[in-house]
């Protein structure tokens, strides 16, 4: 058996080198680093701190724009840096794998899951077809996917996402690698499912003694995760130790404004007491998609002006469909939506001008969201034009005007290109589109989910003050309670289509809770190594692995 103090990662002053206006720069600027085997290392940092492009440097590879130079990358005795491509290539899939961010953009979804996690071992003639077939089946079991007999034989649109994101773990073990690469594995994923998605990757590297780089912005999910924690900022290391150590004692400034974030709280805000009616009504509604089941039953809540309603619960609660019902691209079947206390029309495309200006919506992933061939002036110029009808120098001036508002300078981000902003920046880029049209009301879905913890705040800051100044409501949808207490007035509950409890933070805050909130707030990860080993016994999981059977049953609302 290999011990797992053997060395099977070794990277000496590694740097990077990106290309920008015409020279190259450097973005990774001598980092060193040591892998045992059966070590998992996390990787911490805001965005722009290099985490992703040392990890894509631990197989070797650069990517598109960026090179490496002046460097050591040895992988169990071999020189990366100076062998072959074909070797490098040898290595990929079989002796280092890769778990991206996002399981649903990383699937094929022309091919079947287990097509997909074949490939890998039938390339490199490990195992015959139906010999890959039976190990993916055993390893779906031991990641305690349902039904893994059958599950692979979906194609990815057809699991949720936590299930796929399991799933994409087990095609990383297919070959067996000595070294897997998990980038944000858990970022997107509800509390719930994310300590499924967790568990099973701790038990799997456990099982198969294998090194693990852990890339994430999450420090809670770190601390269940590696054993030693390296902390990056702009290229370069800040500081290195065991994941206690860190915890207890982080030694540089910016280690610990790491652990500090999250310092922002917005005052709670309550209802008026005048009678006037919500902005936003939700009355009774039921909805479903197209040939199948009913996705909201009789989900009602009120929003009002000025107000952030958080409506929280785990992937396939309802929440994002509620939105798609409020803003009129779902029509429901039951029920109906009220603006200032009459009716919306249920199909968008009935809606006035006026209508559709009040109602606008910021989306998750600023990077899908925003067309990456079409300059920011007019991403932002577009809605301004039409419910404003604005041209030329005044058009130009409200750009101007919302650039400002969302605290970018206009001369420098003009005339940018989405893919030339930060993540944060294109994230502010959709809150300035949504503002454009002048609305009363924003849906917030998931904005902060992808943004590292520093970044995140910003956004919620930056959406706090826009609120106070232009008196807007928001609907935040988001699977995260840390946000929830940040910025949230009033709080919905959602499980399986239904609202099971809701009223003002403090009191959603405050035991006793329903059980199913009792089991979200639970879930949320702690700054405390043995947390997750905690929560699981005291759920009664025997097996780390075991985790995904903690379930509550909607009927009782009990832990089974």
């Amino acid at each position: 058996m290999i011990k797992k103090k053997d060395v099977l990662l070794k990277i000496r002053d590694l740097k990077i080198q990106g290309y920008s206006d015409e020279t190259w720069v450097d973005i990774i600027k001598g980092i060193d680093l040591t892998l045992h085997r059966g070590e998992v290392m996390g990787l911490i940092g805001e965005s722009g701190a290099g985490k992703s492009t040392i990890g894509a440097a631990c197989m070797g590879y650069a990517r598109d724009g960026t090179r490496i130079v002046d460097s050591s990358i040895e992988f169990d005795g071999m020189e990366l840096t100076t062998a072959t491509e074909a070797d490098r290539r040898m290595l990929r899939g079989s002796r280092i794998a890769y778990v991206a961010q996002s399981a649903a953009a990383s699937f094929n979804p022309a091919h079947k899951i287990i097509d997909q996690h074949t490939e890998a071992p039938l390339q490199y003639r490990l195992k015959k077809r139906m010999e890959a077939q039976e190990d993916a089946m055993e390893l779906y079991e031991k990641l305690r996917l349902p039904n893994p007999q059958e599950i692979g034989f979906r194609y990815p649109h057809q699991v949720s996402g936590g299930q796929l994101q399991r799933a994409m773990t087990a095609m990383a073990m297919s070959c067996r690698p000595d070294l897997i690469i998990f980038d944000e594995p858990t970022t997107a994923l509800d509390v719930t499912t994310q300590i499924e998605v967790l568990s099973a990757i701790r038990d799997i590297v456990d099982e198969f003694n294998t090194a693990a780089i852990y890339i994430t912005h999450d420090l809670a999910v770190v601390a269940q995760m590696a054993d030693t924690i390296k902390v990056l900022l702009k290229g370069e290391e800040v500081e290195e130790a065991s994941t206690r150590e860190m915890l207890e004692n982080p030694k540089e400034d910016y280690t610990k404004s790491l652990w500090a974030v999250r310092g922002f709280k917005s005052p709670q805000r309550h209802r008026p007491d005048d009678g006037s009616p919500p902005l936003i009504s939700v009355k009774n509604v039921d909805a479903s998609y197209t040939g199948g089941e009913k996705v909201l039953d009789d989900v009602s809540f009120d929003i009002y002006p000025g107000m952030t309603v958080a409506v929280v619960g785990e992937s396939g609660s309802g929440k994002s469909t509620t939105a798609r019902v409020i803003t009129g691209l779902l029509p429901p079947s039951k029920g109906e939506v009220l603006f200032k206390g009459e009716p919306f029309p249920p199909d968008y495309r009935n809606r006035t001008k006026d209508q559709l200006r009040q109602c606008q919506m910021i989306y998750q992933m600023a990077d899908t969201a925003l067309n990456p061939k079409v300059r920011i002036s007019e991403i932002i110029g577009r809605p301004a034009a039409f419910y404003s009808g604005l041209k030329g120098v005044a058009l130009k001036n409200r750009i101007d005007e919302l650039l400002d508002l969302i605290e970018l300078e206009p001369a420098q981000y003009y005339n940018r290109y989405p893919a030339e902003l930060s993540g944060g920046q294109k994230q502010r880029i959709g809150i300035a589109r949504a503002l454009a049209a002048e609305p009363t009301f924003i849906v917030c879905d998931e904005v902060t989910s992808a943004l590292d913890q520093l970044v995140a705040e910003g956004i919620l800051r930056l959406l706090d003050r826009l609120q106070n100044e232009l008196n807007l409501a928001y609907m935040f949808i988001t699977h995260d309670l840390a946000t929830v207490r940040s910025i949230a007035d009033e709080v919905v509950v959602m499980q399986h289509g239904k609202v099971v409890e809701q009223g003002p933070k403090d009191e959603m805050f405050t035991p006793p809770h329903h059980p199913y909130t009792d089991l979200l707030l639970s879930s949320v990860p702690e700054m405390d190594p043995d947390w997750l080993t905690t929560l699981l016994e005291e759920r009664g999981v025997d097996n780390v692995g075991d985790a995904a059977s903690a379930k509550i049953d909607p009927k009782d609302a009990k832990v089974t």
